[in-house]
C-alpha cells in the first residue's frame, strides 16, 4: 500500500515546480524581483488586489453597504420551495471560506511577514469585498433550474461570458472538479490532525498513527461524509446551517476569552500590528514588502475573493433580486477575514512567542509548523490549569473547520458538475468519488504515516489557476453587474428582469417560471449601500 501512495506522489513531481512558479511569477525574475516593494508581489496577488479596488470604485465602494439590509435579506423566506434561502448560501460560502487557513495560513502570515501582514490582510479583504459581490451577482444571473434547485457558477457564467459556448463551460467545470475533490485529501489530514491532537492531549502520550484511535477517526470520518454527501445539496446545507454557527460562535467566544484573559496586551497587539505594517522587525525581513505580501497573499487566500469558488453557493440561492446575494457573499468575506482570521491575529501576536522558545526549541526551529506556532501561542496565554482544556477546545475548532469545508468542497464539484450532465447517475458518481474515494485516500496517507507534498501541490496549483480563470471572466461580464446594481438601487431591490439589463436569463427572464413577485419598493439611497 505505501509504494502505491509513493508512486501517486512520485507522479505529482512535477506539479510542485509548475505551482512555485506560477505563484511567485514574475518575482522568481532577478530584474522584477529588484523592484523595491512591487517586486515582493507576484501577478496572481496584483491582479486580485487591483480587481478589488477597480470593483471597489465601480460599484462606488458597494462593501460599505448598509449592514441591517444584508440582515433582512437572510432572514427572509428560510424554506424557499427551490433552492435554498440566503442563510443558508452564507452559511454553505462561509464552511468553505471558514477553514484551516483561517488558523494556519493566517498564522503563516505572521509568521513570515510579522504582526505588520494583519494591517495588509485587512486591506485586502476590504477591497476583495467588491470582488466577491461581482462574481456572486454574475452566480445569481446565470443560475438555472434543476427540480427544486438551483444550479450555477463560474462554469454557468463562464459560458455565457465567454460566447456561449458549452465547450467553454465544460472545461471550466472539469477545471473546478479537479480543484475541488484534489482539495479533500489535505482537509482529510486536518482533521485527523485536529482529532489526533485532542487524542494526545487526553492521552498524555503521542499516539502512533497505526493506533486504534486513527483507524476509529477514519472510519467515523468517512462514514460521515458519506451519509452528508449522499443526501445531496439540501442535506450539506442542513448540516452547514448547524455546523458553522457552532464552529464559528465556539472559535470566537474562545478567542475572546484569552483576549480578556489578557487584556493589557491589547494595545500591544494593535502597535505591533500598525508598526510592523510600515517597520517590520528584522527577524521578519525588516522590509515593508514581506509583511505586505504574506498579508494580501494569506487574506485573500482564506476569504477566496476572486476564485470562483463560493460562486457556487451564491448560484444556489433563492433571491429577489440578484446583487442580493452579492451583498450576501460580501459580507462572508468581512466575517472570514475581519472576524476569524483575526482572532488568530490577536492570539498570535499577543503570545509573540518568537521572542522567546517554543516547547524548548527556538523560534527558527518551529516557525515552518504553523498550527505547532498557533498551538503554542494559545498555552503561552492561557493559565497552566487551563492550557489542556483550551487546547482541546481549539483543536474541536479546527477539525470543524477542516470537516465543513470538506463537505463544501465535494458539494461545489457536485454544483459544478451539473454543467457537464444533470443526469443522477453522473451527480451519484461524483459524490461517490469525493466521499468514497478521495476522503479514505486521505484517510489512508495518514494511516500509513505518508505526507505526499507532491500531491498537495496540486492543490495549490489549482488554487491559481482558477484565480487566472475567473477573474478575466468577472472583468469581461462586469458591465452586466453594474447595470444590475444601478437597477437595485433605483427600485430599491424591486422585481428584476434581466431584460432590463440587456441579457436574457434562465431564471430571471420576464417568461420565466419563477420569476420574483412584483413589489413596490422605495428607491434606494445609493449612500447605504
Amino acid at each position: 500500500m505505501e509504494d502505491l501512495f509513493q508512486s501517486v506522489n512520485a507522479f505529482f513531481a512535477f506539479i510542485a515546480p509548475i505551482s512555485d512558479f506560477l505563484w511567485d511569477f514574475p518575482t522568481n525574475f532577478s530584474a522584477y524581483s529588484h523592484i523595491p516593494v512591487l517586486g515582493r508581489f507576484p501577478f496572481a496577488i496584483l491582479l486580485l488586489v487591483g480587481v478589488g479596488i477597480h470593483f471597489s470604485i465601480r460599484t462606488r465602494f458597494i462593501q460599505t453597504m448598509n449592514m441591517r439590509k444584508i440582515v433582512r435579506i437572510m432572514q427572509r423566506r428560510q424554506s424557499p420551495k427551490t433552492g435554498v434561502s440566503a442563510m443558508a448560501s452564507f452559511m454553505l460560502g462561509l464552511a468553505m471560506r471558514a477553514g484551516p487557513g483561517n488558523i494556519v495560513g493566517i498564522t503563516g502570515a505572521i509568521s513570515v511577514g510579522g504582526p505588520g501582514a494583519l494591517f495588509w490582510m485587512w486591506v485586502a479583504a476590504f477591497f476583495g469585498m467588491a470582488t466577491a459581490f461581482m462574481e456572486s451577482v454574475l452566480a445569481q444571473l446565470f443560475k438555472e433550474k434543476k427540480g427544486d434547485d438551483f444550479v450555477g457558477g463560474l462554469p454557468f457564467y463562464g459560458r455565457r461570458v465567454l460566447g456561449g459556448r458549452r465547450i467553454v463551460g465544460t472545461f471550466l467545470s472539469l477545471v473546478f472538479i479537479v480543484y475541488a475533490l484534489f482539495n479533500v485529501p489535505p482537509q482529510t489530514f486536518n482533521v485527523f490532525t485536529a482529532l489526533g491532537t485532542i487524542a494526545d492531549t487526553v492521552s498524555g502520550a503521542h499516539l502512533a498513527r497505526q493506533s486504534t484511535v486513527y483507524y476509529v477517526i477514519a472510519a467515523a470520518l468517512v462514514v460521515a461524509c458519506a451519509f452528508i454527501i449522499m443526501g445531496g445539496i439540501r442535506r450539506v446545507t442542513a448540516y452547514t446551517d448547524v455546523l458553522v454557527p457552532i464552529k464559528a460562535a465556539l472559535f470566537c467566544a474562545m478567542s475572546l476569552v484569552i483576549i480578556l484573559i489578557n487584556l493589557p496586551l491589547v494595545p500591544y497587539f494593535f502597535h505591533e500590528v500598525i508598526v510592523g505594517a510600515f517597520a517590520p522587525h528584522a527577524l521578519f525581513g525588516g522590509a515593508i514588502g514581506t509583511a505586505l505580501a504574506q498579508g494580501v497573499k494569506r487574506g485573500l487566500m482564506s476569504n477566496e475573493a476572486g476564485q470562483g469558488t463560493i460562486t457556487m453557493a451564491a448560484a444556489i440561492a433563492d433571491n429577489e433580486h440578484p446583487c442580493e446575494q452579492g451583498f450576501v457573499q460580501s459580507l462572508g468575506v468581512f466575517f472570514d477575514t475581519m472576524v476569524i482570521c483575526t482572532m488568530t491575529g490577536f492570539i498570535v501576536v499577543m503570545a509573540h512567542v518568537w521572542t522567546g522558545t517554543v516547547d524548548g526549541q527556538a523560534w527558527e526551529a518551529v516557525r515552518a509548523s504553523k498550527i505547532t506556532v498557533y498551538l503554542a501561542s494559545v498555552e503561552t496565554l492561557v493559565p497552566v490549569w487551563a492550557a489542556h482544556a483550551i487546547k482541546i477546545v481549539m483543536c474541536v475548532c479546527y477539525g470543524l473547520f477542516a470537516f465543513t469545508t470538506l463537505l463544501g468542497m465535494i458539494s461545489f464539484a457536485e454544483i459544478s458538475a451539473n454543467f457537464i450532465s444533470r443526469s443522477r447517475y453522473f451527480i451519484t458518481g461524483i459524490r461517490v468519488v469525493g466521499s468514497l474515494v478521495f476522503v479514505p485516500f486521505g484517510a489512508l496517507t495518514v494511516l500509513a504515516g505518508l505526507e505526499l507534498p507532491n500531491l498537495w501541490a496540486l492543490s495549490d496549483l489549482m488554487n491559481i489557476v482558477m484565480v487566472l480563470l475567473n477573474v478575466p471572466i468577472v472583468l469581461l461580464g462586469q458591465g452586466l453587474v453594474y447595470k444590475a446594481l444601478a437597477h437595485y438601487r433605483a427600485t430599491g431591490g424591486g422585481r428584476f428582469v434581466s431584460e432590463d439589463i440587456g441579457v436574457q436569463t434562465a431564471c430571471w427572464s420576464a417568461d420565466a417560471n419563477n420569476a420574483p413577485p412584483v413589489r413596490e419598493r422605495e428607491p434606494v439611497d445609493a449612500g447605504v449601500l
